[in-house]
């Protein structure tokens, strides 16, 4: 009873909302499942497609070392048995010598015929290259190695002892090698030698048996791999094809909306280009209007006016114009984006001296010097190039207006990226760099208006044109030290 009472299973718990009995948490397993499919809940498609392709590609890996692993082993198997193969050969070629050099030199003992040291000789002429294969094939066993020796000096005991018997023959006669000529001179050594190569013929042979059983388990691994391998794959393209199944409402949904969306942005473009239209032409005559007659108006009562009053008009003249070139440079702006490109060779030599050629007028009353370096070919819009410059030259010039000796350098960086650096340099009253990431936008101004003239405009269209042919643009200054503005573009075939 004690025993039973102290093994009884877990009580399962009672759900206290619709009275279903909950089986106990015995132990964190099913905890790690459940929060292991909660995670996978929470991937996007694209993501699990990622994740089941990554844990696929992690075992085809695996399964690709191990195949090649044991490809390794069948192929250095096979070399193993070739040289074995050899060996077995050169133990035989070695066996059939010495027997036929140790029967034919009897003869020769006992008949004096000279022909029958051919094999002797023979056997004398193959000894080394015998000994050098012997070594070169046992290479892979220390026992063989061993055996290979023995077997190299036995062969040179039998040769030597009928070198000696043939040197007697030869100086005493028959007499002197009766006995050997009966028996044999070296037919002790050439027993060993039979030995020593039936040992060496069975070890190899062995060796071959054994490696051609673990050849045949390495085939049936490698094999079995593969087969892992393609049901992995098989796995990987039904759970795809489940997935993009799955999905494939959701993404013609969101097809049906970027469609949707589409054809609202095509109607706001048309709009947009109405509107443009309509501040092109039809704001303009009220300020036409407005400019003209405060100019008649003036003129009507010059007499009578005093220096307020045409103040006044003055300022509402000059707003007009500043309203009227306000708009012409947002029209500039908005055209900019949708303008085609040409993608063709500039020469900005030629295109800086056009841009000072049209401002010689503006120059006449100025003291300036310029630095103009010799300026690479660069790829690119010319039209939409030379509004750079210009405006980057106009406020070159506009900004050192208050210097008395204005220095201006137009000049390119020295290659060192694939991009052609291009600057524009002055000595102007500068900016403070924590202001430097206004400079490129839509109205920014570091100036007041009555400092400097201009809408705020012309460096965001900079930065437009430059982007559009995949540069970038920035700025460096000092307060009342100058600023220099640069101009990266890809160099020819960087920009796709």
């Amino acid at each position: 009873m004690e025993s039973a009472t102290n093994h009884q299973a877990p009580t399962p718990l009672l759900n206290s909302e619709d009275g279903t009995v909950q089986p106990p948490l015995s132990s964190d397993a099913p905890t790690l499942y459940h929060r292991g499919v909660s995670w996978f809940q929470r991937l996007t498609i694209e993501q699990r497609v990622l994740a089941g392709f990554s844990l696929v590609f992690v075992g085809i890996l695996i399964i690709s070392l191990m195949s090649y692993r044991n490809t390794s082993i069948l192929l250095a198997s096979s070399g193993l048995d070739s040289r074995s193969h050899d060996l077995i050969q050169l133990l035989s070629t070695i066996d059939v010598t010495m027997s036929e050099a140790e029967d034919t030199h009897r003869r020769y003992l006992v008949t004096g015929e000279r022909s029958y040291l051919e094999a002797y000789n023979k056997l004398i002429g193959q000894k080394a290259a015998f000994s050098t294969y012997l070594v070169d094939l046992s290479q892979n066993s220390s026992e063989q190695r061993h055996r290979a020796v023995v077997l190299d000096r036995l062969m040179d005991r039998q040769v030597s002892a009928e070198s000696k018997a043939i040197t007697q023959f030869q100086e005493r006669g028959f007499q002197s090698v009766r006995k050997m000529a009966l028996e044999g001179a070296g037919k002790r050594e050439l027993g060993a030698i039979h030995q020593i190569i039936n040992e060496m013929d069975s070890h190899e042979r062995q060796a071959v048996k054994q490696r051609v059983m673990e050849s045949a388990a390495g085939t049936r691994n490698t094999i079995t791999l593969l087969g892992i391998g393609a049901v992995l794959q098989l796995v990987l393209l039904a759970s795809v094809y489940y997935l993009i199944r799955h999905d494939i409402t959701e993404r013609r949904q969101v097809a049906s909306e970027l469609q949707r969306r589409g054809e609202l942005l095509e109607a706001a473009n048309k709009e947009l280009e109405a509107f443009s239209y309509s501040v092109s032409h039809d704001l303009r005559a009220p300020l036409r209007h407005i400019d003209g007659y405060a100019s008649l108006l003036k003129k009507s009562i010059e007499q009578s006016m005093n220096d307020k009053a045409a103040r006044y008009l003055q300022t509402i003249s000059d707003s007009a114009k500043q309203m009227g070139q306000l708009i012409d440079d947002l029209l500039v702006f908005s055209r900019m984006g949708r303008q085609e490109m040409l993608h063709t060779t500039v020469n900005m030599d030629q295109l800086i001296r056009g841009i000072l050629a049209d401002l010689r007028l503006d120059l006449q009353a100025r003291q300036i010097s310029w630095t103009i370096a010799s300026l690479p070919e660069v790829t690119g819009d010319p039209s939409m190039l030379r509004q750079v410059f210009m405006n980057l030259i106009t406020n070159a010039l506009k900004f050192t207006s208050t210097r008395a000796a204005a220095a201006i350098e137009i000049g390119v960086e020295p290659p060192s990226s694939p991009e052609i650096v291009l600057f524009v340099r002055d000595n102007g009253v500068g900016f403070d760099m924590q202001y430097a990431p206004k400079l490129f936008g839509v109205f920014q101004r570091l100036h007041r208006a009555d400092e400097f003239e201009g809408t705020g405009i012309g460096l965001a269209n900079v930065r437009r044109i430059v982007h559009r042919h995949g540069g970038r643009t920035w700025a460096e200054g000092v307060p009342d030290k100058g600023a220099t503005f640069y101009v990266a573009l890809p160099k020819r075939g960087a920009h796709s």
